[in-house]
Formats: C-alpha cells, structure tokens, sequence
C-alpha cells in the first residue's frame, strides 16, 4: 500500500470529505477522489458511504482507519529516529581494536568524540589482533578499527592518525645497568613481562629480540603487568603515553634505533553512519606524533 494513499484517506476522514481534505493537502479534488478509488480498488473493498452529504466510514473503512493511523504514527516516529541519528542527537558507533591500542589511542579519541557528540553511544570490541579487527569490519560487526596501518587493509578505507612510540619501562634496579636510550639487541638479557597470548605483540617481541626465551612472565593482563613492573619483577615494551601514565616509580626509555608504529583507523567500504563518519573526522583532527593530543 502507497504511503500517500494512506495520507490521503485518513485526510478524508478527518476532514468529513473531499472537498476540505484536497484543500489541506494542496492537490485538486478529482486527484484526490481518484486516489481513494484506487485505494478502494487495491484492497477491494469500499471505505466510504457516498450516500449522504458527509462521507461515512464503512465497517471496512473503520478498520482500515486504525491502521493507517498506526502506519502513519510509526512512520513518523521511524523518521524522528533516522533525523535524530543524523544529527547525532542518538545512535551508537561501534569501534573493534586490540590490546595494544585499548588505552592509546581509543581512550583519547573516545573521549574526544563524546565532548562532542554526548548524546552517541560508543561501543569498543575487542579483537584478537590485526586479523580479528580486520575480520569483524567485514561480518560487520563494527563500523570502524583501530590497527596497526603496516598490516595489509588495502581492502578497507583508512585514515592514518599518526606514529606510536614504543618504549621500555622497566625497575630502577635494572635501568641503572643500561644506558639511555636502551639499544634495541639488549632486550635480549632483560626479563620481560609481555602478553604472547596477544599474537600481534608475540610477534613484535619475537622480531624485536628474536625469540621470546627472555619473557619470564606471560601475562595477559595490562594492568597486572604494569604493577608486576613496579614491583620490580621484570621490564615491559608498551606504548610511550601509556607508559608515562599508568606506570608509577619505574624508568621509561626510548630504543635505539626509536621504535615506532603507524596507527590509524579502517572502515568498511561503502556509505557508514553518520556517527562513524563524525568519529573519523574526531580522528582526523586530533593526528599526532605521539599518538596522543596533549591538552
């Protein structure tokens, strides 16, 4: 059934006729009398008594008014909600990373967008590295990914938000040792605490010490990890800002040669949400070098 025809006949009805209904919805009566015949036609029923001056509903009619009462509510009420998405009064975006940028930068851009846009709900997934973000933006379960731009995502849209230093926090006790910055081939003789269950840091403390036989603790929580540092049980390799911030008492020292990564955010192709797009404009305008903007 034709929306307008609906309109039509429910103009009709409350407007007693055809006369006072064509004039509100701007068209000429035969149009809207022939409009009403065909709706008649289409269910094959008659709505309306034409025996009188006053057009009266039929039983068919009556029925057919509860209905396209509630067919016009719920299309207005469908619109209200589109129109508020768009103008990101409402709606949810849905952002899949990864451990290594669970804090940087999903915590900074997250924060950002929700200055914002307060209204929109943001939902971060978690994936199991590269391959996992890049696998939930094609069964789409999310809109966007924050991943490590080197991995291959040439099948997705991507917009680089800028170089993410890795460094090496590590005990008092064991910085005094070492010199400043550490070269990278002296991560060979110091314990590590790294999570290997995160495939893409196994693989970056594999190449990075060519192996992970100095990892003497495994353990797949940040948190945990970051408290087992300054305890003094061994060293981590994490992000810089991360670092600065969430690490208390402990040394922070670049690499030699410096260790960085490019991140940056992939979406699926084809037209996204309005608050998918509003999110990568966020990104766009907070690129640093650190990955971080610094107030």
């Amino acid at each position: 059934m034709d929306l307008h025809l609906v309109t039509y006949f429910v103009a009709v009805v409350d407007h007693g006729g055809i006369t006072r209904a064509a004039q509100s919805l701007y068209i000429s009566q035969p149009s809207l009398s022939q409009a009403i015949r065909t709706l008649e036609r289409r269910l094959g029923v008659t709505l309306f008594d034409r025996t009188g001056r006053r057009l009266e509903l039929t039983e068919d009619g009556r029925t057919l008014d509860v209905a396209a009462r509630r067919i016009l509510a719920d299309v207005e009420r469908a619109k209200a909600k589109v129109a508020a998405v768009r103008e990101l009064v409402s709606g949810r975006v849905d952002v899949v990373t990864y451990s290594a940028f669970s804090i940087d930068p999903i915590v900074d851009l997250v924060r950002r967008f929700r200055e914002e846009y307060p209204h929109v709900m943001v939902r971060v997934i978690d994936g199991d590295g590269p391959t996992g973000v890049l696998g939930a933006l094609r069964r789409g379960e999310a809109e966007l990914g924050v991943i490590d731009m080197s991995v291959d995502h040439s099948a997705l849209r991507s917009v680089p938000i800028g170089d993410q230093e890795l460094v090496l926090a590590l005990p008092d006790e064991l910085a005094e040792s070492l010199p400043d910055p550490v070269p990278r081939s002296a991560l060979r003789d110091i314990p590590l605490i790294q999570d290997l269950g995160d495939k893409s840091n196994a693989a970056l403390i594999a190449e990075l010490v060519g192996g992970t036989a100095n990892v003497v603790i495994d353990c797949a929580h940040p948190s945990a990890s970051w408290e087992l540092v300054m305890r003094g049980a061994g060293a981590t390799v994490l992000p810089r800002l991360v670092a600065e911030e969430q690490l208390r008492g402990v040394s922070i020292r670049s690499l030699s040669p410096k260790l960085t990564r490019p991140v940056g955010l992939v979406q699926r192709s084809g037209p996204g949400s309005p608050a998918a797009a509003a999110f990568v404009e966020i990104a766009q305008n907070t690129r640093t070098t650190g990955t971080r903007a610094r107030n």
